[in-house]
């Protein structure tokens, strides 16, 4: 057998084999070929909003703090024994409600002395006064000596002075009394009792206080706002047009609206913020002394401006974009430009028309020209705000 017979006996086999594959290679590739061509472009899936015109309100966001407009820390007068506390810790209590009685006895004891000298001093006077006016008319026939009768007349005044001292320490008597009943210097809430029956008290012991009482309506909020906001918030005060409002720590909740009281005559250098106060009527003890806040201060209110949410906005190098979707459901990168930020609105100055849609959520998988579809993304609504787009899907 010759060689060239014995090659074709071994490798017929393959030989057949080669043109086979190629052509099942080739026959595949025509078919993905076909079929990419007739596919449809795929669509995005997207959350939209509608560009709305509404009037905002210009305002300030900061961070403040509840403080009780008066504090006052109650301690005893006087030295003495607590008797009777007749109050609980937390009572809501108005000004002259008798919060604590000590010991009246020593100070009743002190009140009898104290009468008791007057008493005295009352009889000595009259006596020097009966003892003059006699003198006086004796003088007068001069029967008795000028020396003699000059003496009886400076009794008589001195007698009468002493009633007065005696009077008065009465009176003081009575008021070292008076201060055996303690009571409340203003209408709040009390707190802790630092100090129970049976104690001693000291007059105005500056280590210990029976309890301390705040007030709880009206009540302050204290905040700062940057400098640069200095100038609009006192004209918007000036004008009754200043509101400041108040919500929980995590702005949740709205806790009330309050009127500015008071701009600190200095602005912080370090920080370059000024201090603000507001007033709060608090009448149902919403807000709390120490509690955090959340406060916005509007100065004023901008008129039919465009709104989109915050989530719509793209921040470039070249400035902010959003994606527009334009009629056949095609988007459109646009540039525009943002006034400012209001909690989750964005205010567009420029680059939007109210009515127009924009995309919210899903803009990664986004580039000029792609199809999208409006559906649910994030497990909330497709329209985020304003009317629907028609043929949107839930």
């Amino acid at each position: 057998m010759s060689q060239r017979d014995a090659f074709m006996k071994t490798n017929f086999p393959l030989l057949f084999c080669i043109p086979t594959l190629a052509g099942l290679l080739l026959s595949t590739g025509c078919n993905r070929r076909a079929n990419a061509g007739s596919s449809a472009v795929p669509t995005v899936p997207v959350q939209v909003a509608t560009a709305v015109a509404m009037d905002m309100p210009r305002r300030y966001e900061s961070v403040g703090t509840a403080q009780s407009l008066r504090t006052v820390s109650v301690k005893s007068q006087v030295d003495g024994v607590i008797a009777r506390i007749h109050f609980h810790e937390g009572d809501e209590v108005k000004h002259g409600d008798l919060l604590v009685t000590l010991d009246k006895r020593p100070f009743e004891n002190a009140l009898q002395i104290a009468r008791a000298d007057l008493a005295n001093a009352q009889a000595e006077a009259t006596r020097a006064q009966a003892d003059a006016e006699r003198y006086t008319r004796l003088d007068q026939q001069d029967v008795v000596s000028k020396e003699q009768f000059a003496l009886l007349l400076t009794k008589a005044e001195t007698t009468k002075a002493l009633v007065q001292a005696k009077e008065a320490a009465v009176d003081n008597a009575e008021l070292q009394l008076s201060y055996t009943e303690i009571r409340a210097p203003i209408t709040g809430r009390t707190g802790q009792i630092f100090l129970h029956e049976g104690s001693l008290v000291k007059a105005n012991d500056g280590n210990f206080s029976i309890v301390t009482i705040n007030q709880l309506s009206p009540l302050a909020v204290a905040y700062s706002v940057p400098e640069q906001a200095l100038d609009e918030i006192r004209a918007a005060l000036a004008a009754q047009l200043a509101v400041v409002s108040a919500r929980d720590r995590n702005g949740a909740h709205e806790l009330g609206d309050g009127r500015l009281d008071f701009i600190d005559n200095t602005i912080d250098a370090t920080t370059g913020t000024i201090t603000l106060k507001a007033v709060f009527e608090n009448t149902d003890h919403t807000l709390w002394p120490g509690e955090f806040l959340q406060v916005q201060t509007q100065v004023g209110l901008d008129r039919d401006v465009i709104t989109v949410p915050s989530t719509a906005v793209q921040t470039a190098q070249n400035g902010s974009n959003v994606f527009v979707v334009k009629d056949d459901r095609t988007v459109e990168f646009r540039p525009v430009r943002i006034a400012r930020t209001d909690g989750d609105k964005s205010i567009v100055a420029q680059g939007l028309h109210a009515g127009e849609i924009v995309v919210i959520d899903g803009q990664l998988r986004l580039v000029p020209g792609a199809k999208v579809e409006f559906k649910e993304i994030s497990g909330t609504a497709v329209i985020a705000r304003g009317k629907a787009p028609s043929g949107a899907t839930r």
